[in-house]
């Protein structure tokens, strides 16, 4: 067992060592890796900075509830009235027909309100702070019949606070907490050596992602995200008149010519195309693509067909300057395999689509203007 792991790791390192000191690509990798390192290093310190404001923001509030339970805060009435309504919305359909006055921590609610929201109304206006006690005045009805204060539309009621963790983006302290819990879940699971094991390690190691990159679940593994797991915006200013810009986009066999991955592309008529483009360890990705949306000058967009292996959509929009330039804005969403998950695996192996991407409209804004080819194109390499 420990002979073939031994083997695994041994072949793992030499086929590292030789992507790294490759006699043609090795210098620009390991610059690559460097400049990547350099840029974690400053994310991690940022992240560190982030999370302890965040862990003292959070102690002073708990402190501060804490203590609201043991010492009165003295709150005055306009201030315990205008915290009570601030809750209505969240409680009752009809929050504006509800008037709130307060006096020496005792608060009077009345109007006219539904009997199926009664009991919400005065447990979530008993749980405000600083509130002592309720008086209901309230007028109670089974249906809103033509009384004024319930016609209309009901406003959406909330749902009331979620739980961090069930968030889309979790704060500071969620991803610290939730990654120690991943990181020791998968320890633990790694020492079982079975399958219970396995699957809390798995679990674990899952967690721990989701914490590193704060993506949701499904962005993360890719499931039920569709084209979405992974969202890039850039903008770049092209010193070309807009026609020509958009000429070269449309045209998308010329896309070898500038940028450094995409080995060819074939168009196979209908506004559709097929796609080869080096992938993470001198792999190659293939798909199909079809425009979606194309007015001369102004928009194209495109998406990949439902059985791509990458599956992704996107949109330029052209602006035209009065200086004679153009903006291009450029959005593409895209869903690696295993989501969020295989974007940080490609990323390890040089196939970061953010940063790649920033480099090549750069050799794309200057093949359009000088007309030369840069030398780090796909196209001038073979």
């Amino acid at each position: 067992m420990k002979k073939g792991l031994t083997l695994i790791v041994g072949a793992g390192v030499g086929a590292g060592l030789m992507y790294l000191y490759d006699p043609r690509m090795g210098r620009r990798r390991r610059a690559v890796a460097r400049d990547k390192l350099t840029h974690m290093g400053r994310r991690i310190d940022d992240a560190v900075d982030v999370t302890s404001r965040d862990l003292t923001n959070r102690a002073v509030g708990l402190l501060a509830e804490v203590r609201s339970v043991f010492v009165s805060d003295g709150v005055d009435d306009e201030v315990l009235a205008e915290r009570v309504r601030a809750q209505l919305g969240g409680l009752v359909r009809h929050s504006r027909a509800i008037a709130v006055t307060a006096a020496h921590g005792r608060v009077s609610v009345s109007g006219p309100v539904l009997r199926d929201e009664v009991d919400p109304l005065l447990k979530g206006v008993t749980a405000v702070r600083g509130v002592c006690d309720v008086e209901n005045h309230l007028d109670v009805y089974d249906e809103p019949g033509n009384v004024a204060g319930l016609q209309g539309q009901s406003l959406r009621r909330r749902s009331g606070q979620r739980w961090d963790v069930t968030q889309r983006h979790w704060s500071p302290t969620t991803r610290l907490l939730m990654g120690a819990t991943g990181g020791a879940l998968a320890s633990y699971g790694a020492g079982r050596r079975d399958a219970f094991g396995s699957a809390l390690g798995l679990s674990g190691l899952t967690l721990l992602a989701r914490a590193i990159t704060n993506l949701e679940f499904k962005r993360l593994l890719g499931v039920g995200a569709g084209g979405r797991a992974i969202d890039i915006q850039k903008t770049i200013t092209i010193d070309a008149p807009v026609g020509r810009v958009f000429e070269l986009w449309i045209n998308y066999q010329n896309f070898p010519r500038f940028m450094s991955n995409v080995r060819e592309v074939k168009a196979l008529g209908g506004g559709r195309s097929h796609w080869s483009v080096a992938g993470p360890a001198g792999t190659t990705v293939e798909w199909d693509a079809v425009i979606t949306s194309s007015t001369p000058c102004e928009v194209l967009a495109w998406r990949t067909e439902p059985d791509s292996i990458v599956q992704h959509a996107g949109s330029i929009r052209f602006l035209s300057n009065s200086d004679g330039s153009t903006t291009v804005n450029i959005r593409l969403t895209y869903n690696p395999g295993a989501g969020g998950l295989g974007h940080i695996v490609a990323s390890l192996f040089g196939a970061d689509p953010k940063s790649q991407m920033d480099e090549d409209l750069v050799r794309m804004k200057t093949f359009i203007e000088t007309g030369k080819a840069p030398s780090d194109a796909a196209a001038q390499r073979t």
